[in-house]
């Protein structure tokens, strides 16, 4: 088993389906995976979470599967997308300065990709 955090900082759909997906098949092979919502990224919440959107099928498996590690503190709050990231229950990570930090995660024995 590996485990691998993504930080995905691109707020694009086409690019978050490819976290999705990679997400939902790394865990389906027994590895422990994590998406960490972070910039531009965190905006994407809201379009997610609408039940007519192409990606929220995606987006509910990975909830459902505990993939999502959570969003972006300071960025939520920059970006105007902090009452949907807590409305939608998304943790706020905040343990760098206000944004998740990678060397927590490396410190419990993560691979960090970033999108």
């Amino acid at each position: 088993m590996q485990k691998v955090a993504m930080f995905v900082f691109n707020g694009s759909p086409m690019c978050f389906v490819h976290v999705l997906l990679n997400a939902l098949d790394m865990h389906a092979r027994g590895d422990r995976v994590q998406i960490v919502m972070e910039g531009e990224s965190t905006q994407l919440v809201e379009q997610l979470a609408q039940p007519d959107n192409w990606l929220h099928g995606l987006w509910r498996k990975a909830c459902g599967q505990n993939l999502v590690a959570g969003a972006c503190k300071a960025c939520t709050q920059k970006l105007g997308a902090r009452p949907t990231v807590e409305k939608n229950n998304l943790v706020l990570l905040d343990d760098m300065n206000g944004h998740p930090g990678m060397a927590a995660f490396r410190e419990r024995g993560y691979e960090i990709i970033t999108f």
